[in-house]
């Protein structure tokens, strides 16, 4: 009977994918071949050996995974202790499967931290658990889930949310001017907001940000005069859009009153977007270990990656039990999203 390798969380199709990490950068380090094989382990273990100068097996790769999350212990606890202290950041969560079940990942970031969590809950318990929004006195960017009302002082709400709402209620309303309104101020004040960061001012002219915003405010208010609550029914899905931007209007404006504040989630989103993409390829995680040790190596890379950092050598760095560490740095280098 020919020798079959050991089988294992990583080297079984559908399974957590370690030798991914170095396949979601393949394209960004030239030693990594463009055209690696979509099966979750494949060529990945012996392009990161070659880099090295060393030949190893795809059952190496997923061996070291589990020792080299453990070296990055320290390494997690600078970058959470960095994203407490920092005055913006994004947070965000989405579906995965673990174990066959339906879990959520979690993150927390900034344009040069990154930090996941994988866990069985979406909203209070899993944030409590991560432990970054628990002692977060920054802005918070985030989706508007209702959970994270329940954490820290300041809340940004995803403008790009909103303008696909408001979209959707122009297309569903088109006999209406206040989304298209509404929508084009939002717009406005964005642009305005990047061409007074740009000239380096401190805030927005009041002279050109306060008609905007009382624009928008008007806005707002016509369209609730035109969808009244239907008393002893579920509301629809305009007025639900219309009440959050009058309830949580501070928050949806944020943006233009401070400007160190994005427009836009995107940042969490982009985080929360490479390892779904590797998903699509693996599809899950065995077992809850496994998500955990992926997803530490996962924020290591992107992290190191964020800062300017060659990545095969950051990974040789905490395979070796030496990995780079950010420092409790203030992440001071922000800058929001351009505009469109």
């Amino acid at each position: 009977m020919p020798w079959l390798p050991p089988r294992h969380d990583c080297a079984r199709p559908g399974r957590g994918d370690c030798a991914g990490l170095l396949r979601a950068e393949r394209d960004r380090v030239g030693g990594l071949s463009a055209d690696l094989p979509a099966h979750p382990c494949g060529q990945d273990g012996t392009a990161a050996g070659g880099s090295a100068g060393l030949p190893v097996s795809t059952g190496w790769v997923a061996g070291v995974l589990t020792p080299v999350a453990t070296n990055l212990d320290e390494f997690a606890e600078q970058v959470e202790q960095a994203l407490r202290a920092a005055p913006v950041a994004h947070f965000d969560e989405t579906g995965i499967r673990v174990e066959g079940k339906n879990w959520w990942l979690h993150v927390a970031c900034t344009p040069r931290l990154t930090a996941y969590l994988p866990h069985t809950q979406r909203g209070g318990e899993a944030m409590d658990d991560f432990g970054i929004l628990t002692r977060f006195r920054g802005v918070a960017v985030h989706d508007g889930l209702m959970s994270y009302q329940d954490f820290g002082r300041k809340h940004a709400r995803c403008n790009a949310h909103h303008l696909r709402e408001l979209v959707a209620a122009g297309e569903a309303h088109p006999e209406h001017t206040w989304p298209r309104i509404a929508m084009k101020t939002l717009e406005e004040l964005n642009t305005a907001a990047h061409t007074a960061r740009d000239a380096g001012l401190a805030a927005i002219p009041a002279y050109i940000v306060d008609p905007l915003i009382s624009r928008f405010v008007r806005a707002v208010h016509l369209g609730l005069l035109l969808h009244p609550p239907d008393r002893g029914r579920k509301q629809s899905k305009t007025r639900n859009l219309l009440v959050r931007l009058r309830d949580y209007q501070q928050q949806v404006l944020l943006f233009a009153r401070d400007l160190t504040v994005p427009f836009t989630n995107n940042q969490a989103e982009r985080d929360l977007r490479m390892v779904k993409a590797q998903l699509k390829i693996s599809g899950g995680w065995r077992t809850p270990h496994g998500a955990r040790a992926w997803l530490r190596v996962r924020g290591y890379i992107s992290t190191a990656r964020k800062n300017g950092l060659h990545i095969i050598t950051t990974l040789r760095d905490a395979i070796t039990g030496n990995p780079w560490l950010p420092g409790l740095f203030q992440d001071r280098c922000f800058r929001p999203d351009t505009p469109g």
